[in-house]
């Protein structure tokens, strides 16, 4: 049987600038140098006319790997984006973790709203919800602005308090 290793020290250089020429990047070249040996390696050449000239049957099978790996990236399409082009196309929906989470905080803030006071809630419902000031919420509920503000804040705070836990 060949020498590979012998084969390999002497041709390998010669059959990756046949690659090269062939047209594939010097590291693709290169990796298609090394599958040239490890394909005989793993499958040997039956005893043949062929298999008389081992170096010929190495640069037949590496020409060979080239013109397969050719034809596969010329079934991909690529194109070049930059990394902002790529981020744009990404698919902005959340992760399927990130969708649980979310619906487990809006569960607790929820629940923690109907915990609340009555006029807490009111007052932190036309706030957030109603996008109301301060002072028409105090107007409407019959308070001080610094009282409204207060049952805001208290609002807020157990709020807050409640979804520290996730």
């Amino acid at each position: 049987m060949w020498d590979l290793h012998h084969l390999f020290k002497k041709h390998a250089r010669d059959i990756r600038q046949a690659l090269r020429r062939r047209g594939l990047p010097e590291e693709t070249a290169a990796d298609l140098t090394q599958d040239t040996f490890l394909r005989v390696l793993i499958s040997p050449p039956e005893t043949t006319k062929t298999t008389f000239n081992p170096v010929g049957y190495l640069f037949r099978t590496a020409r060979n790997l080239g013109i397969d790996y050719q034809r596969r990236e010329g079934l991909i399409r690529k194109v070049d984006l930059s990394p902002e082009d790529f981020s744009a196309i990404a698919d902005p929906s959340p992760s399927p973790e990130k969708q649980v989470y979310d619906r487990q905080k809006l569960l607790l803030t929820h629940k923690a709203l109907h915990e609340l006071p009555e006029r807490t809630r009111i007052a932190f419902e036309m706030h957030r919800m109603d996008e109301m000031t301060i002072a028409a919420i105090a107007a409407e509920l019959n308070l001080s602005t610094g009282r409204t503000w207060s049952l805001i804040r208290e609002a807020y705070e157990y709020i807050d308090s409640r979804l520290s836990g996730l």
